[in-house]
């Protein structure tokens, strides 16, 4: 059994299992932190950013004007924003069975992996995470397609060129492999391969092995993954949360006597507490509109957000609120918001409760009922006519490299009454805004990362006790700034197995065991003998089958009758003989017994010989040696055939037949 690790990103995973020859992968996460060494692309013509200079090395050599852009003592790609893949060269990706996606963050390269490789399986996750992962692409597609770029920079990734560019360009891994955003249409074609699935769903893969999702805890329709043949069984844990957020709750027991447990996605921001979070958000927000300021929310238009709107929903009347407009512009606003009110079966079980009463779920629906919050596609149209300051506004993309925050970024940047919050945890928030120093607004940075933390999966592993580990590198040592918190690391015995992007692992357990099933005639001609109370054993000839991975014993097929000969013959030739099988021994010879035994029938000069594997005795005045082992008793006499039949039966008194 071995697990390849494509991806280097703990959150973002992307992990090729093999099992009992099926080829499995475990999400494709798609890196966009990439996309933090390119410039913004602007909804509007920027003065600014179109005046930034380019790059040219100190000594001259090396000239990039045309591809790098200086900013703040920071150099950027000038180009259309890429991502950074998975690996596709450490394995054929057309070997590929299926793929199980975990949650809609991890399946961003589903279309790079399922077009374009040869790829032909089958790709399974839940309704929401098909639904919502295709709102998230479709946006993504969207941003990337309305501010097009013509030129593409290429000559920056040349190994011999990027060693010599500043930091962090200079640092950045695997550029050569960086691409573009994939097409509507590959989203489509890579979506229709998805089958959905229901949690608990037990889905057989060619008879070999049996995979199941659990709910995991983290977002709507998210899962941790069960694949078990009968013998063993690997648990694949990703974004899981035990946190009482909006969905269903976390099944841990389902997770127990794991042969090996995968384990990825722990919360990137172990040392921030998801409820502090929220009310820092709250009081820094409601501080920036009460000084008249407006306060920018870049964010993803699922998961979070539903949560930050419910927890403004509770403040906005306690902050005397009520009049401040909340803004929501994303092409997919709207379908994000209906979808996250039609999923209910999903949702944990008060929110599943309010849509019998009936309510909706979520309270965002009377927060658009009663126009305090607005959703729109864009900043064009509608929203442009009807927008008034101060407001609050959440937009995407988090990375303030595209979509309608970078507009905003630019309007808003240059006031210090406007406040822009972080509370994505996927960017840092420096990086995020490099190319739009210098700044004057405030910035607040409130992570909100409900995943598990070390504490958390320290009880959780103690819980389900897994005999095996796996997990990214980065979570057997403490994080490079904090280097001694240890309690920021998974301490585990054993210890776990890391992984990192391109390392293969070979996991720690080997396969013992195969299930074979009776057919009922061979199950009926069996005759069982007790050699033991309470056990008994019978001896089986039949022929093995093995099909589709399933194995079955039949009865042996009687000879075919032969065909009526057209010669007369005398003798009639009858069907070769099927011989019954031996009986079968069992038992043990004990030496003190069996030398009594010989010494009643004459055999009197006994020598006895210990040896590693039981004892050898040599019987003197008949030259005979006989070898009592655990597996098996030698006669050894030369042409002495009436005694040796003498030994052996004496022998066979103390073994059992069947």
């Amino acid at each position: 059994m071995k697990l390849y690790c494509l991806s280097g990103h703990p959150t973002l995973p992307c992990n090729v299992l093999k099992f009992k020859s099926t080829t499995i992968m475990l999400d494709c996460g798609l890196d966009t932190t990439s996309v933090l060494q390119f410039l913004p692309l602007p909804l509007v013509h920027s003065p600014r950013l179109s005046k930034l200079p380019g790059w040219v090395s100190k000594d001259g050599t090396i000239n990039l004007e045309k591809e790098l852009k200086e900013c703040a003592g920071r150099v950027f790609v000038d180009s259309q924003p890429e991502f950074c893949l998975p690996e596709k060269e450490l394995l054929d990706l057309s070997t590929i069975d299926v793929i199980l996606i975990s949650n809609y963050h991890c399946m961003m390269a589903l279309p790079y992996i399922t077009e374009h490789t040869g790829f032909t399986g089958t790709v399974y996750a839940t309704e929401p995470t098909l639904q919502i992962g295709r709102l998230l692409m479709e946006e993504l597609v969207n941003f990337m397609e309305r501010v097009p770029k013509a030129q593409s920079a290429t000559c920056w990734k040349y190994k011999e060129i990027q060693r010599l560019l500043p930091g962090p360009l200079k640092d950045a891994v695997e550029v050569s492999t960086w691409k573009r955003c994939y097409s509507i249409q590959d989203v489509n074609s890579a979506l229709s391969k998805v089958q959905l699935v229901g949690y608990s769903q037990k889905v057989e893969l060619f008879g070999a092995v049996q995979v199941t999702p659990l709910s995991s805890g983290y977002s709507l329709g998210s899962s941790n993954w069960i694949i078990q043949s009968h013998y063993e069984k690997v648990s694949y844990v990703s974004g899981s949360s035990l946190l009482t957020t909006h969905p269903q709750p976390m099944d841990q027991s389902s997770l127990k006597n794991s042969d090996v447990l995968i384990l990825t996605g722990l919360t990137q921001m172990p040392t921030a507490n998801p409820d502090g979070m929220l009310g820092d958000f709250c009081s820094n927000l409601a501080m920036t509109i009460r000084a008249g300021g407006n306060v920018l929310v870049p964010c993803y238009s699922s998961g979070v957000i539903y949560d930050l709107l419910e927890c403004l929903y509770q403040f906005i009347e306690n902050a005397n609120l009520g009049s401040t407009p909340f803004y929501f512009i994303s092409p997919v606003a709207n379908s994000s918001l209906e979808f996250s009110q039609i999923f209910a079966e999903w949702l944990c079980h008060n929110k599943q409760s309010k849509v019998y009463l009936p309510e909706p779920p979520f309270p965002h629906a009377e927060l658009i009922q009663t126009n305090k919050l607005k959703h729109y596609p864009s900043i064009h149209g509608d929203f442009s006519s009807e927008f008034r300051q101060p407001c609050v506004v959440f937009t995407g993309h988090p990375s303030l490299r595209f979509g309608d925050v970078v507009h905003f970024m630019e309007l808003w940047g240059k006031s210090t009454l406007n406040t822009i919050i972080f509370t994505e945890p996927d960017f840092s928030y420096l990086d995020a805004l490099a190319p739009y120093q210098p700044l004057a607004m405030k910035c607040v940075y409130c992570p909100i990362d409900t995943r598990l933390n070390f504490h958390q999966v320290s009880k959780l592993l103690k819980e389900v006790q897994p005999l095996h580990v796996v997990c990214p590198e980065q979570y057997t040592q403490p994080p490079p700034a904090q280097s001694h918190r240890s309690d920021l690391m998974l301490e585990l015995q054993p210890p776990p197995m890391p992984y990192r992007r391109c390392s293969v692992l070979g996991l720690p357990f080997r396969r013992r065991w195969e299930r074979i099933q009776l057919l009922p005639e061979l199950a009926k001609s069996l005759v069982p003998s007790e050699i033991k109370p309470g056990i008994s054993v019978a001896t089986v000839s039949a022929v093995l089958q093995s099909k589709d991975n399933k194995h079955t014993l039949q009865p042996v097929p009687k000879p075919p009758p032969l065909p009526p000969s057209k010669k007369r013959k005398r003798v009639v030739e009858e069907p070769p003989e099927v011989l019954a099988p031996k009986p079968l021994l069992s038992g043990a010879v004990p030496l003190e017994a069996f030398l009594a035994m010989l010494h009643k029938h004459g055999i009197t000069e006994v020598k006895v010989e210990e040896t590693a594997d039981g004892h050898i005795l040599h019987l003197q005045a008949e030259d005979t040696l006989i070898q009592l082992e655990d597996d098996g008793t030698h006669i050894v006499c030369d042409d002495n055939e009436p005694l040796r039949t003498a030994l052996r039966d004496l022998v066979l008194r103390f073994l059992m037949k069947f």
